[in-house]
Parts: C-alpha cells; sequence; structure tokens
C-alpha cells in the first residue's frame, strides 16, 4: 500500500473504535440516568424528618406523609397520588411532576432505541438519541 493509503486505514480504525467506545460510554451513562430518573419519580422520601424534629413526615415529588403521635410508633397518614392529580398539593409540583414523568420516558425510549444500533446507521441513532436527551433536560 502506499504510505498515504496506509494512514489513512490506521486513522479509520482508530476512529471506528473510538466510535464504539464513545457509544458504550454514552449507552452506560443513560441507563445511570434512567436509573436517577426513576428513582426520583417513584421514590416519595426526597426530604423526611429524624427523631428531633417537632412535626414528622416526608414528601416527594407528587406524595406526603404526615406523621402523629410520639416518635417510637409514629403513624403517618400519606396524601397524593400520580393518577389522581388534583391531590398533588401544590401548581410547581404538579408541573415538576409532569417533567419528570417526560424525561423519565424520553430516557427509557432512548434506551430502547439503542437497539437499533444492530439494524440502523451508527449516525442515524446517535442523532436520534441526542435528540431525545437533549428534550429530556440534560
Amino acid at each position: 500500500m502506499l504510505p498515504s493509503q496506509e494512514a489513512s486505514k490506521i486513522y479509520h480504525d482508530n476512529y471506528m473504535r473510538n466510535s464504539r467506545a464513545i457509544g458504550v460510554l454514552w449507552a452506560i451513562f443513560t441507563i445511570c440516568f434512567a436509573i436517577v430518573n426513576v428513582v426520583v419519580f417513584i421514590q416519595p422520601y426526597w426530604i423526611g424528618d429524624s427523631d428531633n424534629t417537632p412535626q414528622a413526615g416526608y414528601f416527594g415529588l407528587f406524595h406526603y406523609c404526615v406523621g402523629t403521635g410520639p416518635s417510637p410508633s409514629r403513624e403517618f397518614t400519606c396524601v397524593g397520588s400520580f393518577s389522581d392529580f388534583s391531590s398533588i398539593p401544590s401548581g410547581a409540583f404538579k408541573a415538576a411532576s409532569v417533567f419528570v414523568l417526560l424525561s423519565m420516558v424520553l430516557t427509557l425510549s432512548c434506551i430502547a432505541c439503542m437497539a437499533l444500533f444492530f439494524f440502523c446507521n451508527t449516525s442515524t441513532v446517535y442523532k436520534t438519541c441526542a435528540w431525545m436527551q437533549l428534550l429530556c433536560g440534560r
């Protein structure tokens, strides 16, 4: 081979190896983000109490509980459900719930779209996933 063709082949091989490594890292970070996103949406315990707080309770994105009774055997009264949108106490929490749900759905669909690497052109899959993640608000 000519020297320029050899150099071109070496650069091409390095480019392909690096692009695959970047794709794998992107998939790993997307999966980690999806796990965090699902936990944030589902977990009702964002901010909670301790034994020294005057009022027992905790709240999450769309669910909150208020405790009554003494510290060791507190009874919690819980209110809020995403299926009953009117039970969410604040407009800000309603908006945050919708945006976190949208982000979660887009992130999970982005992970599903990464299976398209086996069927489609890689640049098409990268562009599709990139737009989905931009819409997630990353």
